[in-house]
């Protein structure tokens, strides 16, 4: 698949499909299992699909209410703050960049300030803020960092502190949610739990590069964005004993998914892991972990549908997701879920 092209990876989708708030609860969401023949089943009815001596990886990310409204004089000015780098400067994504210069001064509705030390690509700005208390500001007055195509839909609100963040969130650090977690709760973590499905964390902070669009027209030419992860010696320990002991590793999301492929050797046997991963998995991927994977509808021409392709095979993807069109399955970050069996080699 060297020479494919990102068309290769375009569908059309219905607006109404759309997912603009989560289903409630969430585990009543739709499941669509991608095994054989496809079936419509629940997000509830996990336990029943998986099996005793089973393991199921979850990503703990937290996200960061990292959205935040300013000025620079008398124009307006929204920032979302992507990562630390140390010092009281930050990594951010400012709309409008345009008219944003070096020694700018933006002064946000929090309470805070800060200074433009250096204009990047793309809408990619270095913010200075000193000695404040960025972390405190933003839990006390940023916005969740919504997708593109549910806050160009509605803004967010008070509900989103809560939809936008897995039951498993616990390490502060993403600017956006592993949605394939959105879809838990503790009802269904009980029932896999009375199952014998065990569970592990790893952690990967989604960045804001996931909602990059794909602007190549060969796939072999797109770079993608780093992440930050880790895989601590108990979780490696627990994906490799569950092989030796036959049983299956399901990745709960392409973050998970993308980590464990990050930390393992040629044979499978995943080492604990710290670290940047730019890892591109596109079809022709040899996968040495998950089993099965959980996750969302993807975006057309986005590396995370290549990425399911490359674990179920292109062509069963574009009929699972043409499926999933004609039965009114809800797409994106707040949508419904497949259950993805990966094909024997």
């Amino acid at each position: 698949m060297l020479d494919a092209k990102v068309d290769d990876f375009d569908f059309e989708l219905p607006r109404e499909l759309i997912a603009l708030r989560p289903a409630r609860p969430r585990d009543s969401a739709r499941l669509l299992v991608i095994d054989g023949e496809f079936q419509d089943r629940a997000v509830k009815d996990l336990p029943s699909l998986l099996e005793p001596g089973d393991l199921l990886v979850v990503n703990d990310t937290r996200v960061l209410p990292s959205r935040l409204r300013g000025r620079r004089g008398d124009a307006k000015v929204e920032v979302t703050l992507l990562r630390p780098l140390g010092s009281g400067t930050w990594t951010a994504l400012a709309r409008p960049a345009r008219k944003l210069r070096a020694a700018d001064r933006i002064e946000f509705a929090s309470g805070l300030s800060a200074e433009v030390a250096e204009k990047g690509e793309a809408g990619e700005v270095t913010l200075a803020f000193g000695g404040q208390d960025v972390l405190a500001a933003l839990e006390a007055h940023g916005e969740m960092p919504l997708p593109p195509y549910i806050a160009g839909a509605r803004p967010a609100d008070g509900a989103d502190r809560e939809d936008y963040q897995t039951t498993f969130a616990h390490e502060p650090g993403a600017v956006a949610a592993p949605t394939a977690g959105l879809h838990f709760t503790p009802a269904l973590l009980r029932a896999l739990d009375a199952r014998g499905v065990r569970r592990c964390t790893v952690t990967l902070h989604v960045g804001a590069g996931t909602f990059l669009p794909v602007k190549t027209e060969y796939v072999r030419d797109h770079r993608m964005h780093a992440e930050w992860g880790r895989i601590g010696g108990n979780a490696a320990t627990l994906v490799n004993e569950t092989h030796e002991k036959g049983g299956r590793v399901v990745a709960v999301g392409s973050t998970s998914l993308r980590l464990l492929e990050s930390a393992a050797d040629e044979f499978g046997r995943v080492s604990p892991f710290e670290g940047n991963t730019s890892i591109f998995i596109t079809p022709g991927y040899r996968f040495r972990v998950a089993d099965l994977m959980l996750t969302n509808f993807h975006l057309p021409r986005s590396t995370l549908f290549m990425l399911v392709c490359a674990f179920a095979r292109t062509g069963r993807m574009v009929a699972a997701y043409e499926h999933a069109k004609a039965a009114r399955y809800r797409f994106y970050s707040y949508g419904d879920a497949c259950l993805l069996h990966r094909p024997p080699a």
